[in-house]
């Protein structure tokens, strides 16, 4: 890796692998980064901001995904991961100009479309750049690598939501579509280069199942649900609340975004090392009571100053968490060997799992109640994290 802190930043070298990943996922990064915080609020105002059409439609994505993951593993296999990987990209940039094309007299036929095109690209993308990301990381430097991976978006995030605020006040959302478009298929050309690995999915459906709901594994799935849980509250309907406190205006909603993530880079970068050198399930449990806690303070939020001084609270202790539990995460792929891509299946299975009960938990609560009180249970699912542990996460043979 050609950087000019490779050699002080990293534990020796790191593979070639990682570089492919890293830098593919870093123009992923930006891609998704322009619409990531816009795409909740594009498809709440395109229905007629109606909230829980927007729930649902992330819902039904994380539904078809997790029904069809281990259909999707077993060709996968026969495919290819690196071939499976490359062609992702044609998928995710689909997936956008899909977007391009969608107004108020056809979004009844291509939204359902766009959900179909994301369920196939996570089935390509996701499998192998996990499997990948495990291979091609070692332990001295796994939560390093991570942390470098997460600086890297962290850097971006400070530009990017300003950047797409300021387009689509100026231009509206179709050039930002275009834009994401051409980024995906550019971020194809690293994956070119990227080794192969010898995976397979060796497991029957019977077998998959056993292990998801076995009593041995209880802890690791609940910690991978409470993953995906945490993630819907933050992707869905924290953006979509900030534009309505910040009352509907796109520029300030990327000003403040901004703002928030540019206190948080050099503190990503110091943790990895930091994690690397400590137990990682200690902080993990430290982190998830400081995350759980913003979670909370959201709840309070009423002007756009609180949102930058809770916010910032908020991604400082995300980095408390999400690091170690990241490193955690592959070093028990890593550890479980041939079984990786078995153990990424179980994980990706529990995290859409999580996806669907918590959209099901928030779209409830929005008949309710004020939709900043589901931060309640993204608050629980934080806290659920704590489950993980590698001990637990082991597979042993079939059963």
């Amino acid at each position: 890796m050609n950087l000019s802190f490779n050699k002080k930043y990293f534990d020796g070298e790191v593979s070639h692998g990682f570089v492919s990943l890293f830098t593919g996922k870093t123009i992923v990064f930006i891609a998704s980064g322009l619409l990531g915080l816009f795409l909740p609020i594009f498809l709440y105002n395109l229905f007629k901001e109606n909230f829980r059409l927007v729930v649902l439609y992330y819902g039904l994505g994380y539904l078809f995904y997790g029904f069809l993951m281990v259909w999707g593993a077993r060709l996968l296999s026969r495919f290819g991961f690196r071939r499976s990987l490359r062609y992702s990209v044609f998928l995710g940039a689909l997936f956008y100009l899909i977007f391009y094309f969608v107004n108020d007299n056809n979004f009844i036929y291509l939204i359902p479309l766009s959900v179909l095109v994301i369920v196939f690209f996570r089935l390509l993308y996701w499998i192998p750049y996990h499997v990948d990301f495990a291979k091609f990381t070692d332990s001295k430097n796994r939560a390093r690598e991570i942390s470098i991976l997460f600086a890297a978006s962290l850097v971006i995030s400070i530009i990017i939501p300003v950047l797409a605020g300021f387009i689509i006040t100026r231009f509206g959302y179709d050039i930002l579509f275009i834009i994401a478009t051409i980024l995906f298929l550019v971020s194809g050309i690293p994956y070119l280069t990227i080794p192969r690995t010898q995976e397979k999915f060796e497991w029957s459906f019977k077998e998959t199942f056993n292990y998801f709901f076995s009593k041995q594994k209880r802890k690791m799935i609940l910690a991978y649900m409470a993953e995906g849980a945490e993630n819907v509250v933050g992707l869905i309907v924290w953006p979509i609340f900030i534009f309505q406190l910040l009352n509907r205006n796109y520029l300030e909603v990327g000003v403040v975004s901004t703002l928030i993530v540019g206190v948080t880079v050099l503190m990503q970068l110091f943790l990895g090392k930091y994690i690397d050198k400590n137990k990682k399930e200690r902080i993990l449990h430290i982190g998830s009571v400081l995350y759980s806690l913003g979670w909370v303070f959201k709840i309070f939020i009423a002007t756009a100053f609180q949102i930058f001084i809770v916010g910032t609270y908020h991604n400082l202790a995300k980095i408390f968490i999400t690091t170690p539990f990241e490193a955690l995460t592959y070093d028990i792929a890593a550890d479980n060997g041939h079984y990786v891509d078995e153990f990424t299946v179980l994980r990706e299975m529990a995290v859409q799992l999580g996806k669907v009960l918590m959209v099901i938990f928030v779209i409830i609560i929005s008949f309710f109640a004020a939709i900043q009180w589901t931060f309640v249970l993204a608050a629980i699912a934080a806290l659920l994290l704590n489950l993980l542990r590698a001990k637990d996460a082991q597979l042993l043979p079939r059963v």
